[in-house]
């Protein structure tokens, strides 16, 4: 029999004290894929140990590389590489597996990464990728669900993406960082992750200008050094934890380890829909319910704007507000599949097309409800969390892809949740 691991959560009861925000999952992905770039040893702090990070690990020794946790920091050595080619059985874990070709393109000029897999929250077509390289000089082509890169010369080219995607873009900046001449990358992603990314790059050698902005240049360098980086916080992590107190009377709780530059739509969201937030010192934030919640809209857009993960948060967030609320989806259209979970607590939530229209308040009650993606999953807990009665969540690996040791930092809050596995 199938071993099924779930939340059990006994929801109702007020969540206090301290939690502190692990690193970027988004933010390690594309750096663990770099090492690629220079055989050597590298160091990367503040790593989150979550699925997903150790499915990409899991690739690159694969590959041929090592790696080891000490405490805080990730060790990871790439100077015994001997492999280009991704089998199936890593790469349709996890769409971040796609990070790896623009790194095995620039760094080993070549590569074999099959078709992902990851979250069904719509379609997240790899042609921006495979046109940006195409246009760097790489030849690229699909055999047997495979993606196969061969890059022997990678040429400075400048390309105008489609979308500002932030795994193309991070592709891109990987690939181009060891090609001939300047590259100009136009419409570029302006994610935080990004700017990492680059930050490691340039700190490798890499020379690059833009990062954070439309436009990213990149000369190319004809080598590159293994390097030491601590990794930023996870802004959605944050963005889940903030949502808590609104979700009980009299509720509070105080972040730590918060990017605060990273978060400002989202925040001014807490601010309008009638929470208090308040910060009490560089990276630590209070955030306090001060009577009843307003509703109001909400834009997903890539950043700065506000981010499509913490859609589904929000929305458990204001069924508990007064009057209509609507969430407009812009980026994914399947990103509402959680709202049926929701709707069988208790919710009321109308979807059309992508748009999330949500009647509160609404009293939740706890029920099985199956995780439909990470964030969906985040989002059901944060439900289980202020329903009454128990609340069972099943498909739990998707929730454990990116939170790091979400039980016991709950736990810590006073929330009543175990882990519980069997048939």
């Amino acid at each position: 029999m199938e071993n099924i691991k779930r939340y059990l959560i006994r929801g109702g009861k007020p969540l206090k004290g301290e939690v502190r925000v692990s690193g970027a999952k988004n933010a390690s992905l594309p750096a663990i894929s770099a090492t690629l770039l220079a055989k050597g040893l590298y160091k990367l702090k503040n790593v989150p140990k979550v699925r997903d990070v150790f499915v990409m690990l899991n690739i690159l020794e694969y590959l041929g590389a090592k790696w080891a946790f000490d405490k805080e920091t990730l060790k990871i050595d790439t100077s015994t590489i001997s492999k280009t080619e991704i089998p199936y059985e890593l790469a349709h874990q996890m769409r971040a597996s796609i990070l790896f070709l623009g790194a095995l393109a620039g760094g080993l000029g070549e590569g074999r990464v099959p078709l992902p897999g990851g979250c069904a929250i719509g379609k997240r077509p790899v042609d921006f990728h495979l046109k940006g390289l195409s246009l760097l000089g790489a030849e690229v082509s699909l055999d047997h669900g495979d993606l196969v890169i061969k890059a022997k010369k990678l040429r400075g080219t400048t390309i105008i993406l489609d979308f500002p995607s932030v795994t193309t873009t991070e592709n891109l900046l990987m690939a181009s960082v060891l090609s001939e001449g300047e590259t100009i990358i136009k419409n570029a992603a302006k994610e935080p992750e990004v700017v990492f990314l680059g930050e490691m790059l340039k700190k490798m050698g890499a020379e690059i200008k833009g990062l954070g902005e439309d436009t990213i240049y990149v000369k190319g360098k004809k080598k590159l050094k293994p390097v030491e980086m601590e990794v930023i916080p996870d802004r959605i992590e944050a963005g889940t934890f903030i949502v808590i107190p609104g979700l009980f009377e009299e509720g509070e709780i105080i972040v730590k380890n918060i990017p605060f530059h990273y978060l400002e739509t989202p925040l001014q969201k807490l601010t309008e829909i009638g929470l208090r937030v308040e910060r009490i010192d560089k990276e630590v934030l209070k955030v306090k319910k001060k009577g009843s919640l307003k509703n109001t809209q909400i834009f997903t857009s890539p950043f700065p704007g506000f981010p499509t993960d913490l859609q589904p948060q929000f929305a458990v967030l204001l069924t508990q507000a007064q009057g209509i609320s609507v969430i407009n989806e812009t980026l994914f259209e399947n990103r509402f599949l959680y709202v049926f979970e929701l709707n069988r607590m208790g919710a009321e939530i109308k979807v059309e097309n992508r748009t999330a229209i949500i009647k509160g308040p609404t009293p939740l009650e706890g029920s099985p409800v199956r995780a439909t993606d990470l964030r969906a999953g985040a989002a059901l807990v944060l439900a289980g969390l202020c329903a009454k009665n128990t609340t069972t969540v099943y498909n739990v690996e998707l929730i454990e892809r990116g939170y790091e040791n979400l039980i016991e930092k709950l736990k810590n809050l006073g929330a009543e949740i175990v882990l519980e596995t069997g048939g």
